[in-house]
C-alpha cells in the first residue's frame, strides 16, 4: 500500500470509519425507537394516538412516491434541455429552474392549490369548448381537482427543478472523451445520450436521486396545509380535539423519522455498493 493509502486508512480508523465500525448514531436512533414504541404500546392512550395517525400513512406514501416519480420524469427532461447545445432550451430550463427553486415550497402549494387549479380549469374549458357548448362534456370546474393531485402537482413541479440540477451534474460529469469518440463513430445525438451519457449520469447522481426521496417525504407534511389527510394534518386534528398536543406530536414524529431513517440507511447502502462497483 502506498503512503497516501496508509494513511487514508490511519484517518478513517482514527475517525471510526473502517469497515466494522460500530455506527453509534444507528444504535443510539434505534434504541431510541424501541424506547418510544415501548412507551406507546405500554400506554392505552399512545395507542389510541397511533390507530388515528397511523390512518395517514397511506396517503404520506402514495403522495411523496408518485409526486417524486412524476418529478424525475420532469426533472430529467429540464436537465436534458439545461445541457442542450441550443441556447433557447438552456435559457427558457435555467429560467424554469430559477424561478421554482427561488420560491419556498408551501408558496408554491398554495399557488397550485388556489391559483393553478383554477387557471386550468379555465383553460381547458377554452380549449374543449366546442365540445362542452354541444352538450357532449360538461365544464370542467376547479373543485375536479381534488386537494391531493394539487398537492402532488406542486411538489412535482417543485423538486423538478432540484432534480434537474442533478441530473444536468450528472450529464456534466461523463468523460468528454467518451463522447467525442461516440460522435466519431456516427452515434446521433439521441443514441449518444441513450447509449453513452445517461447510463453513467444515472450511476453518477443515483445517491443524489435517493436524497432527494427523503427529502420529498418529509415536505409531504406540507400538505396538510391543504387538508390533506396525512400524518400530519390527522395529528393535528387529533390533537385540537383532545389537547393532548405532546403525545400526538410524539407520535408524528416516530412515524416520519422511522420513515426518512429507514430511507437514508437505504441510501448509504446503494452508495456503498455504487463505490464498490466503481472500484472494480
Amino acid at each position: 500500500m502506498s503512503d497516501s493509502g496508509e494513511r487514508g486508512a490511519a484517518g478513517r480508523a482514527r475517525r471510526g470509519e473502517g469497515a466494522g465500525a460500530v455506527p453509534w448514531w444507528l444504535v443510539a436512533l434505534l434504541l431510541l425507537g424501541l424506547w418510544a414504541l415501548a412507551a406507546f404500546l405500554a400506554s392505552p392512550g399512545y395507542r389510541v394516538i397511533l390507530r388515528a395517525v397511523a390512518s395517514g400513512l397511506g396517503v404520506t406514501l402514495r403522495v411523496s412516491l408518485v409526486a417524486y416519480a412524476a418529478s424525475l420524469a420532469l426533472g430529467l427532461g429540464l436537465g436534458l434541455l439545461r445541457s442542450s447545445r441550443l441556447r433557447a432550451c438552456r435559457e427558457a430550463a435555467t429560467f424554469y429552474i430559477e424561478l421554482v427553486r427561488g420560491l419556498p415550497m408551501l408558496v408554491i402549494l398554495y399557488y397550485i392549490a388556489f391559483v393553478g387549479a383554477p387557471a386550468l380549469a379555465a383553460a381547458l374549458n377554452a380549449l374543449l369548448k366546442p365540445l362542452i357548448a354541444s352538450g357532449a362534456i360538461g365544464a370542467v370546474e376547479a373543485r375536479s381537482f381534488d386537494f391531493a393531485t394539487r398537492a402532488v402537482l406542486a411538489l412535482t413541479l417543485g423538486y423538478a427543478a432540484f432534480i434537474a440540477e442533478i441530473f444536468r451534474a450528472g450529464i456534466e460529469s461523463v468523460d468528454r472523451g467518451q463522447i467525442e469518440a461516440a460522435r466519431a463513430l456516427g452515434l446521433s445525438e439521441g443514441q449518444l445520450m441513450r447509449r453513452v451519457v445517461l447510463p453513467q449520469a444515472l450511476r453518477n447522481v443515483l445517491p443524489a436521486l435517493a436524497n432527494e426521496f427523503v427529502a420529498i417525504v418529509k415536505d409531504s407534511s406540507l400538505v396538510s396545509a391543504l387538508g390533506v389527510q396525512d400524518i400530519t394534518q390527522l395529528g393535528k386534528v387529533y390533537s385540537a380535539s383532545t389537547f393532548r398536543f405532546f403525545e400526538t406530536y410524539n407520535v408524528v414524529a416516530f412515524f416520519y423519522l422511522c420513515l426518512t431513517v429507514s430511507l437514508s440507511l437505504l441510501v448509504r447502502a446503494l452508495e456503498r455498493r455504487l463505490k464498490r462497483g466503481l472500484a472494480r
